[in-house]
């Protein structure tokens, strides 16, 4: 009989992801994949998994899973979460073990990921398994789980045994305090420099309307110079819009490939993942950087999540 998990309580959106389905974007298919690239390679490589494997992705709350089948499961939870099996605490960034018929409840989450040692029985969708629900496309049926759902592990592999808990401060540079870094345009022009003075100098909230195509905020509107409509030009993952009402968006993983609203400023790489663990509600400030800075910063984090990965993948195949 093989694993898998009965979904007893789905969360509010856990869906399954990967790295992301890339190369389509021609075709209006965006690349979708973790909002928090980090915790999500980190928990693959808890686990022994490769870096790009899929695995559950958590928002705000998780789901409540049971496992079946007649092997034991090594997993691993990363992100801002709080978690128990059979109502005994477990701490994330840690390798563990599942018994079948053991429960795990993820009580609370802002973007977590559950990786399991060999990863999920899911075919890929042009490549990827990562759920793009508005086109019912990979994941599980195209779509977040549901209650009731049986969602069929691949085959175990061997991935050592529990791990201590890992530095999760040093693992999430996700909880630095301080503005989201952009650099500019590329339709900077399109707005006054008192304009673009304003949009750095505002505090924004993330609204609720915000998903994973995109984050809606609300704060200081920006005044367009020359107004809000351009020929559709091509959106990437941290491109900031800003449409009629001045108020901006933030393009994420699901977002439409084109749009016809000008872009003030985009997100570095650097930070994408720390704007993945972003909620309903948070505040953001925004930082100016140029972009040698932005590459510079992006290679540093780069490296040293490389450093980190190959560790815990010794670590994992050692047990």
């Amino acid at each position: 009989m093989a694993n898998g998990f009965d979904v007893l309580t789905p969360g509010v959106y856990t869906t399954l992801q990967d790295a992301g389905r890339f190369g389509f974007e021609d075709r209006g298919v965006p690349p979708s994949g973790a909002m928090d690239e980090m915790s999500f390679a980190i928990a693959n490589a808890l686990v022994g998994n490769t870096e790009a494997m899929g695995a559950l992705e958590f928002t705000l709350t998780g789901a409540t899973l049971r496992l079946t089948g007649n092997a034991s499961c090594r997993f691993a939870v990363t992100g801002d979460m709080h978690m128990t099996l059979d109502d005994v605490a477990l701490p994330p960034y840690c390798r563990h073990r599942m018994q079948p018929g053991s429960t795990l409840r993820v009580i609370r989450a802002r973007s977590g990921y559950l990786a399991v040692a060999g990863g999920f029985a899911i075919a890929p969708v042009m490549g990827s398994v990562s759920t793009l629900a508005r086109a019912a496309l990979g994941g599980f049926n195209g779509r977040p789980l549901q209650k009731g759902d049986w969602l069929t592990l691949a085959a175990t592999q061997h991935a050592g045994p529990p791990t201590d808990s890992l530095p999760v401060q040093q693992l999430m540079p996700q909880r630095e305090r301080r503005p989201i870094r952009v650099v500019a345009g590329p339709q900077q022009t399109h707005f006054s420099p008192a304009g673009v003075a304003s949009f750095l100098a505002g505090e924004y909230r993330v609204s609720g309307e915000s998903d994973r195509m995109g984050y809606r905020l609300s704060g200081p509107p920006v005044p367009h110079l020359q107004g809000f409509n351009i020929v559709s030009d091509a959106i990437y993952r941290g491109s900031i819009q800003i449409p009629g009402n001045g108020q901006p968006i933030i393009a994420m993983n699901d977002r439409q490939t084109t749009g016809g609203y000008p872009r003030i400023a985009t997100v570095i790489r650097a930070d994408l993942a720390r704007l993945g663990q972003q909620k309903p509600g948070d505040s953001l400030r925004f930082e100016l950087v140029s972009v040698e800075k932005a590459e510079s910063l992006w290679i540093g984090r780069h490296q040293h999540l490389q450093s980190w990965l190959a560790e815990l993948r010794e670590v994992a195949q050692l047990g």
